[in-house]
């Protein structure tokens, strides 16, 4: 593991913050470089999950159950995650993070962001189909309902450790239709500026 202080992206404290970069083959996924950056001053937090494999694009699913959600997850940075019974759907972004976590971990990720969307769409319909969709989450980690969990990843690069996991590669025109997070300029749009 490699530990250095740096300067806070957030606070800008002169060497405040504490930067960890650590590698791990982790069992049925390979090497992955795991980096965190956690300030002392302000208490700014950053964590991601790189794999260090290439592998070809692939949509993982697995029929979420009270017997599986301790099965472990990874996902990449560029994946796009849903839980489609919940209209529940991350997309990857320019801060998008990687991370390890399980079933339980994936789940209680969409309660906390559909929490905070409470505070971003303050409206009664918007409101009520939040409290519908947090009431199935928690459903499913009661082992009261069954969902599916999809994660697709133009890189390959997610995981997710469970027998009864399917892997089958992804479709071009759904490779087409996914975000990876990163800003793309196509040549076309260039030429057309030209």
């Amino acid at each position: 593991m490699a530990e250095m202080r740096i300067d806070c992206p957030v606070c800008g404290a002169k060497a405040g913050a504490i930067s960890k970069i650590d590698t791990s083959n982790i069992p049925y996924f390979g090497e992955v470089v795991e980096n965190s950056i956690l300030c002392e001053h302000c208490g700014f937090k950053h964590s991601d999950v790189m794999s260090v494999e290439k592998n070809d694009p692939a949509k993982h699913s697995l029929k979420i159950t009270k017997d599986n959600l301790d099965s472990r997850v990874v996902r990449s940075q560029t994946s796009t995650v849903s839980i489609p019974e919940a209209g529940i759907k991350v997309e990857p972004g320019p801060k998008s993070q990687g991370y390890v976590s399980n079933v339980e971990g994936v789940i209680t990720r969409f309660i906390s962001a559909s929490n905070r969307a409470k505070a971003l769409y303050p409206d009664a319909e918007s409101q009520k189909n939040i409290k519908e969709t947090i009431n199935f989450l928690e459903n499913i980690l009661e082992g009261e309902a069954e969902a599916t969990l999809l994660i697709e990843d133009p890189y390959g690069q997610s995981k997710i450790a469970d027998l009864k996991a399917t892997t089958v590669p992804l479709t071009e025109e759904e490779l087409s239709q996914l975000q990876t997070g990163f800003t793309i300029i196509e040549k076309d749009e260039i030429e057309k500026r030209e």
